[in-house]
């Protein structure tokens, strides 16, 4: 096939479609170029139907730190394991395509995005998906799309689409939603506690961009599109069916409607066992055995399914007796722990879903460093999700998080993050950890309310409670229910599970996935409307546990304190080599981290020991300036006058004629080596010489006529300021230290050889 280019202009921005020149093995290839992100997308299937009881699709999106024109870090320089915004965009892929594959449908996909070039303004995410979608829809592949994406942004009351990183960073929203040509069917979202009506004018503008998008890869189907191929679906045999529903439905519907959730598993279970163990044994020598005992399988799946959905929109029953709009029975506790060891923690409950969030507080220095594709940067929060296998009563494999657990972690970091206060009014990098101890349904908004929890009873002073929700959808067409708080028998035969956390002022994080292919505007206002409602009950209960954040923090907490110091004395507090910092450390037994924009942060847990730390650096980068006045040591004694050392290493010079209102014949007729004097600072030239004054200070004597002289001409030879480089004594000093007292070499020039004693106090070497 033909190289084919295909360009629209979208939201600013050129998008150019290329096929038919590059990964032509793959059923569908595409490159996407939008600005100058480009994104190589290949979907390839198995020609065979897999045999599992699922739909094995898998969407990745390689990051290539070559798009950015960096190198990999680590020791190997190559690409390893995916990022977490990587995991992330792949979840956010594979959410909008899989529901539209057909039920039944078993053979193997695999979409792979590759980011070739990467512009931080022309969203990669998006054209990846974008690419996905249009890659998958000009194969043969049997998919039922196209879908498309956008980034929403609120700015200034309003909507961008696909915003740059100045809007994003101006905005109160970042919405990622994705649809078909009718509905949306993906939202994921963090927002600045935004009302719910803004929350749906969101969804509702990014949608009708993704129509957009959508109508321009039907115009390339068109054009480039193959004939989809014949696949076998998994179908069961339907006389098989229709034997096992009448003889064992009524058994399967009463084992359903067992309110608890283990023992509704236990009897559900135990009818499954009866009817798989008959026709085990009825078909044992016959030859497509393996085939029967599945079909076995999934009819009483579709039965479970089929009762439970019955239940709801006809009955409005649900599994355990409540009503659609019910909440599970709520329970709330802090300082689970103590918090003479950790920093903070809340253990949240509701119904058969429990989570314990753990906070641990600790200086910058040990937020984490992202390197990806966009500037490397500190991220200073950190919300971790575990959800071990006890929870849910079984057994399974332990290792690294999956891409469950980071999008749920992500979910929950999104939500309490719009309510943290800055770095400059906590000076702290915060870290969440949530185990999942219990779960029937909504884990993930669990660990969000114990998280708020752990979060106020550390201290940590947010600035409001943050409470999730997760609603769930029945629909059979037009007839639809939505539900309040499902559990996870809903969550598994329902058709939407939408997320939604916030505060009492608005929505900060949503998150929607559902397994039809989109569902109506009226559906998503009805369902953020119910889970306001559940939200607030939630909210009450965290506030009754804990009214505000503790005043105080953690005795075990390390004690932080910030100083923002001139980016230019960033070298003078760390010193050559990090001699001066060490130096401070040393001393005080703090430890300090200072920052590229010259925030130093110092802890420790000692109180005094950081106070003293800072009072170091602050002396260390203190300047002088023009009226300020000072009780300064007068450290050297010239004819002109003298030098008097203000703090640290900043000297400033008194002229003879500054230090008294009466004319002074000697120096030291007013002033000697030790005094302590009383000076204002008059001046401060371009190379940063001090001149100072103690006559201003004093008040000038009635009838005082200032004497006429010449105008004095300084000196531009000499550096005064802590007796460093040339005086305007004629001389050039050599290897001297502030005061002028040691390790002196001085050249004499256009004057005689001078004597030894002329400057007794400067030398002892003697003329050669």
């Amino acid at each position: 096939m033909a190289k084919e280019t295909f360009s629209m202009e979208f939201a600013g921005r050129t998008l150019t479609v290329e096929t038919g020149q590059v990964a032509k093995q793959a059923n569908g290839a595409v490159v996407v170029r939008y600005g100058d992100t480009t994104v190589l997308t290949a979907a390839t299937m198995s020609k065979k139907m897999a045999t599992g009881d699922f739909f094995p699709l898998q969407v990745n999106y390689e990051e290539k730190m070559y798009a950015a024109g960096k190198f990999p870090g680590g020791f190997n320089k190559r690409e390893a394991r995916p990022s977490t915004d990587a995991t992330l965009t792949a979840r956010l892929i594979d959410r909008p395509i899989r529901p539209m594959f057909a039920e039944g449908f078993r053979n193997e996909v695999q979409v792979i995005n590759t980011v070739l070039s990467y512009d931080e303004n022309a969203s990669a995410r998006m054209a990846a998906m974008f690419g996905s979608s249009l890659a998958l829809a000009i194969s043969d592949i049997p998919f039922d799309g196209p879908i498309a994406g956008v980034e929403v942004a609120y700015v200034d009351g309003a909507y961008v689409i696909n915003p740059s990183v100045t809007q994003v960073e101006a905005s109160s929203l970042e919405l990622s939603v994705a649809g078909n040509i009718n509905a949306i069917n993906m939202v994921e979202s963090g927002a600045k506690e935004l009302s719910e009506d803004v929350m749906l004018g969101a969804l509702l503008a990014g949608h009708a961009a993704v129509k957009e998008l959508i109508e321009f890869q039907n115009e390339i189907v068109a054009k480039v599109g193959k004939e989809k191929a014949d696949v076998e679906l998994l179908h069961v045999d339907q006389e098989l069916k229709a034997e096992i529903i009448a003889q064992y439905n009524s058994d399967l519907q009463k084992a359903v409607q067992v309110e608890e959730k283990l023992a509704r598993e236990a009897a559900t279970q135990a009818v499954k066992d009866v009817v798989i163990a008959a026709y085990s044994e009825k078909y044992e020598s016959d030859e497509n055995f393996a085939t029967i005992i599945r079909d076995v399988a999934e009819i009483l799946e579709g039965m479970e399914h089929a009762e439970v959905r019955r239940l709801i929109t006809e009955d409005k029953v649900r599994p355990d007796g409540r009503k659609i709009d019910e909440i599970r029975p709520l329970d709330a506790e802090i300082d689970f722990t103590p918090r003479t060891i950790t920093h903070g923690t809340g253990l949240f409950t509701r119904g058969q879903t429990q989570a314990l969030s753990t906070l641990t507080l600790a200086p910058m220095g040990e937020a984490q460093t992202i390197d990806g594709l966009d500037d490397e940067y500190k991220k200073r929060f950190m919300h971790h999700y575990n959800f071990p296998q006890y929870s849910v009563g079984e057994t399974g494999r332990y290792g690294a998080p999956g891409r469950r657990e980071i999008g749920h972690g992500a979910l929950g970091e999104r939500a309490l993050a719009q309510v943290l206060p800055t770095l400059e009014e906590f000076p702290y990098a915060i870290r969440l950890v949530a185990e999942v101890l219990e779960s029937n349904g909504s884990s993930s908004q669990a660990s969000i309310c114990a998280g708020t929890l752990a979060l106020m009873a550390g201290g940590v002073p947010i600035k409001a409670p943050v409470a999730g929700i997760a609603m769930g959808l029945i629909s059979d067409g037009a007839n639809y229910t939505i539900l309040t708080d499902i559990q996870g028998l809903e969550d598994h035969f329902g058709d939407m599970d939408f997320k939604v956390a916030g505060t009492r002022e608005g929505i900060t994080a949503l998150q929607m996935d559902i397994k039809i292919s989109g569902i109506t505007p009226e559906i998503l206002a009805e369902a953020l409307a119910q889970a306001k409602k559940a939200r607030f009950q939630i909210l009450d209960l965290i506030e009754a546990t804990i009214a505000e954040p503790r005043k105080e923090l953690a005795p075990s907490a390390p004690k932080i304190d910030t100083i923002t110091i001139p980016v230019d004395k960033i070298k003078v507090v760390i010193g050559k080599g990090g001699e001066q910092i060490d130096k401070i450390i040393a001393e005080t037994g703090v430890k300090i981290d200072i920052d590229e924009d010259g925030l130093c942060s110092i802890f420790s847990p000692d109180q005094a020991a950081i106070n003293r730390a800072k009072e170091i650096i602050t002396e260390l980068v203190r300047e002088a300036k023009v009226g300020d006045i000072y009780e300064a040591k007068v450290v050297r004694i010239e004819k002109f006058g003298a030098f008097v050392n203000l703090f640290g290493k900043t000297d400033a010079m008194v002229h003879i004629s500054e230090m008294a209102w009466a004319r002074t014949a000697n120096v030291e007729d007013v002033v000697k080596l030790g005094d302590i004097v009383k000076v204002k600072i008059m001046k401060i030239d371009e190379k940063g010489r001090v001149d100072a004054s103690m006559r201003a200070l004093v008040e000038k004597p009635e009838g005082y006529v200032e004497p006429e002289r010449k105008p004095r001409e300084r000196r531009e030879n000499g550096d005064r300021r802590n007796g460093n480089g040339r005086g305007n004594n004629g001389f050039e000093r050599r290897n001297n230290d502030r005061n002028g007292n040691s390790g002196h070499n001085f050249e004499r020039r256009d004057r005689k050889p001078r004597l030894d004693n002329e400057f007794p106090e400067l030398s002892t070497k003697k003329p050669e």
